[in-house]
């Protein structure tokens, strides 16, 4: 952030708040207490009213405000799609505010950045149910932002990505199509020119990233929802069935692909059934539960499980 952006954001940060101290500013802003100083004797300069006492703070007089400040496409989208967050993990009593408040940013916002925010909802899928005990921790993916940028600029991103089922990590260019949120994880939605098909990369597994200046031409053909709707159905054709301990239903429900939906309680947990993308995940990812955690049905997830506990069993031999 350069001097006059932060200048500006001193005021508005001076502006929502009765008293500020200058620690508290330094903090915020990542600045030292002596730079605090010289910017609120700038801004003095410049004709804002900040009144400062010792040992209490700064504010500003009362009845001064800043002109509306137009938000960056950044911060637009940011909003946008913290609204569709609400939308799928809240109740009405915050969906109807939440839509009515971005309803009012949507008008006020320029035609260039309206186009910017609109592209980019339009390739962003959150799947999720608001009857969950919690919404899957969605803050902290750094590449979110730039991943985000690309999709709507249509520019390549070369990206080291280090895959789930891979210890070392590949060096990929790919061509992203859009965003989704499932499973409490981000993923990009791209076409890979390494593997010349369609791939869903988490976005947490990105270990470096770089929006090139490459701009790509849209996929004949490729429609972002009809890819999300076939990878859907394709996905929700393994039902299964798993009993879990009540100790670790709560981080069976944070980290599974679909919700689960309790049948039978027993031996201190309940069976569970829900859909599973592939029997080869499930099965390594219930063993990270131990001994709280059993695959039921089908057969194949058992052998798989079975498989998979044996080779774990075999290095400690």
């Amino acid at each position: 952030m350069n001097r006059t952006d932060r200048l500006v954001a001193m005021v508005l940060h001076l502006q929502g708040r009765r008293v500020v101290r200058a620690a508290d500013l330094a903090a915020h802003f990542g600045i030292t207490e002596r730079t605090v100083y010289r910017d609120i004797a700038a801004l003095g300069e410049a004709g804002v009213p900040i009144a400062g006492e010792a040992g209490v703070g700064y504010s500003l007089l009362k009845g001064y405000q800043l002109p509306p400040v137009m938000f960056t496409a950044d911060e637009a989208v940011s909003l946008f799609v913290g609204g569709e967050l609400v939308k799928q993990f809240t109740d009405a009593s915050l969906q109807a505010p939440m839509m009515s408040a971005l309803d009012k940013l949507r008008a006020v916002l320029p035609r260039d950045r309206q186009d910017h925010v609109e592209r980019l909802v339009a390739r962003t899928v959150i799947y999720g149910q608001s009857s969950r005990k919690a919404a899957p921790e969605a803050a902290g993916q750094r590449w979110l932002l730039p991943v985000q940028q690309g999709v709507v600029l249509r520019r390549v991103l070369r990206m080291s990505y280090h895959g789930r089922d891979r210890e070392e990590e590949t060096a990929r260019d790919v061509e992203p199509l859009g965003v989704v949120f499932y499973g409490g994880a981000w993923y990009l939605v791209a076409w890979c020119r390494l593997r010349t098909d369609y791939r869903h990369f988490r976005i947490d597994r990105i270990r470096r990233l770089e929006l090139t200046a490459e701009k790509f031409e849209p996929r004949e053909g490729f429609s972002f929802r009809e890819h999300m709707e076939q990878s859907s159905a394709r996905e929700k054709t393994l039902p299964v069935r798993v009993w879990f301990h009540r100790s670790v239903q709560e981080r069976a429900q944070r980290e599974s692909y679909a919700t689960l939906i309790e049948e039978k309680a027993r031996d201190g947990g309940a069976e569970f059934a829900l859909y599973a993308w592939s029997l080869e995940w499930m099965a390594r990812w219930l063993l990270s539960f131990g001994d709280r955690a059993e695959a039921l049905a089908p057969a194949k997830l058992r052998a798989l499980v079975r498989a998979e506990a044996a080779k774990i069993a075999a290095k400690y031999q």
